[in-house]
C-alpha cells in the first residue's frame, strides 16, 4: 500500500509539471540533449541505444511529449543489520559514493532516502535501457552487497525533459 501511494505521488508530481519538451526550447531545466536535437533524432538515438520510448501530442499545448522507460529501485531494509558502527559508517560512505558515481555517469537521475523509519529506506531512478542493467548497477551498491539493503525494481515511465519542482 505504501509503495502504491508513493508511486501515485511521484507520478502525480511529474504529470502535474506543465513543462513539455520541445526540440527548440532553450530552457536550462530541459535536458541539454533535447535542445540540441529534433525530437525525431532524439527518438532514434534512444531506440538505437535500446531504450523503450513512445510519444504523444499533448492536446492542450500541441507539443510532442516523449515518454521513456526508467527503472525505479526501492532500497529496502536488508536482513544483515548487525554490523558495528564503524562498519556501518564505512558502508554509508561507500553507498553515497556509489550513488554519486551512478549520477555522474548518467545511470541514475535521482536518489534519496525516505523520511520515515519504514522498511523502504530510499529510492533511485535508473536511466538505463534494460531492467538487467539497472539491476546489476543497483546490486553493485556496497550496502546491497553487505546485506544491509535489498532492492526491488519496477519499470517506470516518465516524460523526457520534465523536471521536479
Amino acid at each position: 500500500m505504501k509503495i502504491n501511494i508513493f508511486l501515485f505521488a511521484v507520478s502525480f508530481l511529474l504529470i502535474a509539471c506543465d513543462k513539455k519538451i520541445k526540440a527548440t526550447d532553450p530552457s536550462p531545466t530541459t535536458d541539454s540533449i533535447l535542445t540540441s536535437k529534433p525530437v525525431s533524432a532524439l527518438k532514434k538515438e534512444l531506440t538505437d541505444k535500446g531504450f523503450q520510448i513512445f510519444d504523444y501530442v499533448d492536446e492542450k499545448s500541441g507539443d510532442t511529449v516523449l515518454m521513456q522507460q526508467y527503472f525505479m529501485v526501492f532500497l529496502k531494509r536488508g536482513a544483515t543489520v548487525d554490523q558495528d558502527k564503524k562498519t556501518v559508517d564505512s558502508l554509508q560512505k561507500l553507498h553515497l559514493a556509489h550513488l554519486g558515481k551512478m549520477y555522474e555517469l548518467g545511470y541514475a537521475d535521482i536518489s534519496g532516502p525516505f523520511g520515515d523509519d519504514g522498511d523502504i529506506r530510499g529510492v533511485t531512478i535508473y536511466n538505463t535501457p534494460s531492467l538487467r542493467i539497472a539491476d546489476s548497477l543497483a546490486k553493485s551498491d556496497p550496502m546491497v552487497q553487505a546485506g544491509r539493503l535489498e532492492i526491488e525494481i519496477h519499470p517506470w515511465w516518465a516524460a523526457k525533459g520534465f523536471s521536479l519542482r
